[in-house]
């Protein structure tokens, strides 16, 4: 039986609505049931190799006013990186 989480245990992110839909491309067959739990996975990902002293993280362009012709689509190499990673992870 699932745990119900505490209703003050998740926030919104917001992202703007053309990287949700590429985002939904990217995870077709790939295991992931969401967007959120692609972009828990990533972020936690993300996370654990940032150790303080490591590279340091620098803000992108801002997000609010950015529309589908200022978004780079994902390369196919990017696309087949992405699937290997999570293959060799167990998620594929």
């Amino acid at each position: 039986m699932k745990r119900e989480a505490a209703p003050d245990s998740y926030v919104t992110l917001k992202i703007p609505r053309p990287l949700y839909e590429r985002l939904k491309q990217v995870i077709q067959g790939s295991g992931f049931h969401s967007v959120t739990e692609f972009a828990v996975y990533v972020l936690r990902d993300l996370a654990s190799h940032h150790h303080g002293g490591g590279r340091r993280l620098e803000p992108g362009p801002p997000v609010g006013g950015e529309s589908p012709a200022d978004i780079e689509p994902l390369s196919p190499d990017e696309i087949e990186a992405i699937r290997q990673r999570l293959g060799s992870l167990g998620y594929l």
